[in-house]
């Protein structure tokens, strides 16, 4: 099978076909040359994506996700020559940004002022706030042109410096723990709990696209859930199936969902 077709496989829609067509080459690049490479940064979504183009193409070894920090939600796909085991560190940089302590900035805030300045999402990583400052992971060219560009997020004056990824600060992470009984573990019953939905509500969410199980979209709500899933809805953020327990003497299944909030 070649490129083509084999991409034809593996892409859901077009989009995704052009994203894992620039994989595939700074995949090249690094076979033909022997030299690091790696791609922009990968919403978990598109990481699952490169994961299916990777085993499709027979590819098991040699490559890695890294985001600046154990955890990061937004990654580069590094490939690496026969020579290293380690990530090409010197392309992802860290600024960090202070404010006045009177304003109030968020994610949005941040994220919204860099497209802005002409910036796209693949060129920005994690966006990291705490009450007193923001930790960005950057590419490396894009470090540079934020230091010298990047004064102010809306009406808020920014002082911007560069730290290494040693210094990144993690903002605490707000999480619920519900423990429940579901009829079964259908995506739908799950949602529900997760969420505080009605199961109508959950199903229709889930028909309607607006749910993912695992970074990958999912329109079925009959479909299967087990203990370690991720699902997301859009608008409501994010749970983690954290255990399966056992059945109640009317069928019913023991689950602890884990919450962001």
């Amino acid at each position: 099978m070649n490129k083509r077709e084999l991409l034809d496989r593996v892409a859901v829609n077009g989009e995704e076909r052009l994203l894992l067509s620039r994989v595939w080459d700074q995949y090249d690049r690094c076979r033909g040359k022997n030299i690091p490479a790696v791609t922009a940064f990968l919403s978990p979504q598109e990481q699952q994506a490169a994961r299916r183009l990777l085993q499709a193409m027979g590819v098991m070894e040699g490559f890695l996700f890294w985001g600046g920090y154990e955890g990061a939600e937004r990654c580069q796909l590094h490939f690496l020559p026969d020579w290293t085991e380690e990530p090409d560190r010197d392309a992802l940089r860290v600024l960090r940004c202070t404010w006045y302590r009177g304003d109030t900035l968020t994610h949005r805030d941040f994220l919204g002022s860099m497209i802005g300045l002409g910036l796209t999402r693949e060129k920005i990583g994690d966006i990291l706030v705490s009450d007193e400052s923001a930790d960005i992971l950057v590419g490396a060219p894009v470090a540079d042109f934020l230091l010298g560009s990047w004064s102010a997020a809306g009406r808020v004056k920014l002082h911007l410096t560069e730290i290494t990824p040693e210094e990144i600060r993690l903002p605490e992470i707000k999480t619920k723990e519900i423990r429940d009984t579901v009829s079964s573990l259908r995506l739908d019953s799950v949602v529900s709990a997760g969420f505080s939905l009605s199961r109508s509500k959950a199903a229709e969410a889930i028909e309607g696209g607006r749910v993912q199980l695992n970074w990958t979209g999912c329109v079925k709500p009959d479909r299967t859930a087990a203990q370690g899933d991720v699902i997301s809805l859009r608008g409501l953020g994010k749970c983690v199936l954290e255990t399966v327990g056992q059945t109640t003497k009317k069928g019913r299944v023991f689950v602890t969902i884990k919450r962001y909030l």
